[in-house]
């Protein structure tokens, strides 16, 4: 299938490993240009290098924190200057440390919503115009599934991360004129790093492959696909949609 992403210009955030990366890399594979970002330079070149072997179009790489400020727009000026527009933006950044309500202090909870939402309000600030222009544009969150169903021990992101779809669902409606889409994705349970620190650090974790209908847990490929699809020319009358890639974790009907 075509999915007419060639030469398309993509914005892929926390890019350097895990579910990030792998977006880009199938994004790159597509012939999308790329830019991707990450705190950690030494991560953030290896992963360069890796979907430079993969695609064939143009990447550049943003050393930065997604929850700092002055970070997001050091970082969208670049791809400006760089590429002029996005047409493409995936919106990610790692998920907040577990625990439960007394465990976090306000502090927390502020750096949750730097990382989580101001990230993703800055982001999309920084693009849009551009979209405006050109009557054209793709507007991608990676959320959790525990934004239809709150994850135990995960209070940080069950609640700040169902304001981003809030959010999406909202734009999906005001961007539409303007030939924008606008949809969240949904990781479930997949191979990251971050679901071996969680395993690691809570061996409860270990057991919720037998919540999951399909028995397993999910490969960063898979999910990669799906956004990957919703960024396409392809998928042009999707817009507004909170789409889990989770194995049928999620439980609820709609």
């Amino acid at each position: 299938m075509e999915l007419g992403l060639k030469h398309k210009i993509a914005f892929v955030t926390a890019s350097s490993q895990g579910l990030g990366k792998s977006v880009a890399l199938e994004l790159a594979k597509e012939g999308a240009h790329l830019a991707i970002c990450g705190r950690n330079k030494q991560q953030l070149d290896k992963a360069k290098q890796e979907i430079d072997n993969v695609g064939v179009g143009d990447i550049i790489a943003l050393n930065g924190d997604l929850s700092v400020a002055e970070d997001r727009e050091q970082m969208i000026a670049a791809v400006l200057e760089h590429y002029k527009k996005v047409d493409i933006l995936v919106t990610n950044t790692g998920g907040p440390p577990a625990g439960k309500f007394e465990d976090f202090a306000q502090e927390d909870w502020n750096n949750t919503y730097e990382q989580l939402f101001a990230s993703v309000i800055s982001l999309i600030r920084g693009v849009l115009p551009g979209m405006k222009k050109q009557n054209y544009g793709r507007i991608i969150t990676i959320t959790s599934q525990a934004v239809k169903q709150p994850v135990e021990n995960l209070i940080l992101s069950n609640s700040i991360r169902a304001s981003v779809v809030g959010l999406m669902k909202t734009l999906a409606t005001e961007l539409g004129p303007f030939n924008i889409t606008v949809n969240n994705v949904m990781p479930g349970y997949t191979k990251t790093q971050r679901l071996k620190k969680l395993i690691e650090n809570n061996p409860s974790f270990a057991s919720a492959v037998d919540d999951i209908p399909l028995k397993r847990f999910g490969n960063p490929e898979e999910f990669a696909a799906a956004v990957t699809f919703l960024a396409s020319q392809r998928a042009s009358y999707i817009t507004g949609v909170s789409l889990a890639v989770d194995g049928g974790w999620i439980k609820n009907i709609l």
